[in-house]
């Protein structure tokens, strides 16, 4: 199936204590860094159809799971993609959605796109990720989860 021009990031997340989070953060095999769960659409699926096939895929983790939507959305350059050349000279950027999702119990079983995953608390996390606006995504989902506004 094509894949759609849009592109989606999932953080999973689980309660460790009262107001204290925990983030699975994956190890890419090919690049080695650390992220949430990414990947595209495909064909004609939503943004939050993809990301539960992701997270399925990636993860193993059922795809009727509890979707938190964020309000983080960031523009990718389509240079970043082996088949943005499937989406026309037109296209520069895509728009990547971001989501949360709680796994408080649920065992993660990788798929081989990732060599490894870890639970950090949030600054661990954050120093781990590569990409700023993927970091954007886990500072709003930190806040939204502590349930503090944006600048509490």
């Amino acid at each position: 199936m094509a894949r759609a021009p849009f592109q989606i990031l999932v953080y999973l997340y689980r309660r460790t204590g009262d107001d204290e989070y925990e983030y699975a953060l994956l190890k890419r095999s090919d690049a080695g860094w650390w992220q949430g769960i990414a990947g595209g659409g495909e064909g004609v699926e939503t943004a939050l159809e993809a990301a539960r096939r992701e997270v399925k895929e990636e993860t193993g983790i059922a795809s009727d799971s509890h979707f938190l939507t964020l309000d983080t959305v960031v523009w990718v350059r389509v240079t970043q993609f082996k088949d943005s050349h499937l989406w026309g000279e037109g296209v520069y950027v895509i728009p990547q959605y971001c989501f949360g999702l709680l796994a408080q119990n649920e065992k993660i079983r990788l798929s081989r796109e990732h060599t490894e995953y870890r639970w950090l608390n949030y600054s661990e996390a954050d120093l781990l990720i590569k990409y700023e606006e993927d970091k954007t995504a886990l500072w709003e989902l930190n806040k939204r989860l502590k349930r503090k506004g944006p600048r509490g």
